[in-house]
């Protein structure tokens, strides 16, 4: 599956959530999401619209590697 291009930070703050990312705080233009699923992991999301693919490329592979998956199952699990 390809990267999604037009993602805003909302949509995938909102897609990091069925995952149990959660906001814990907001400093300028950055959103700290925090999950406990499977040990603590912080993620820090810029509120760019969209947001650039190298950006997102990369937190779905930070994603990725907490979750011990490959990165296509988490695009399809929350983009499809």
């Amino acid at each position: 599956m390809k990267l999604p291009r037009d993602l805003s930070a909302e949509d995938l703050i909102k897609a990091l959530a069925r995952l149990g990312y959660e906001a814990t705080r907001q400093t300028g233009s950055h959103i700290r999401l925090t999950t406990q699923e499977n040990g603590e992991h912080h993620l820090t999301i810029p509120t760019h619209n969209p947001i650039k693919i190298g950006t997102l490329n990369s937190i779905l592979r930070d994603v990725a590697n907490h979750f011990d998956l490959e990165r296509e199952d988490i695009l399809n699990q929350l983009f499809l």
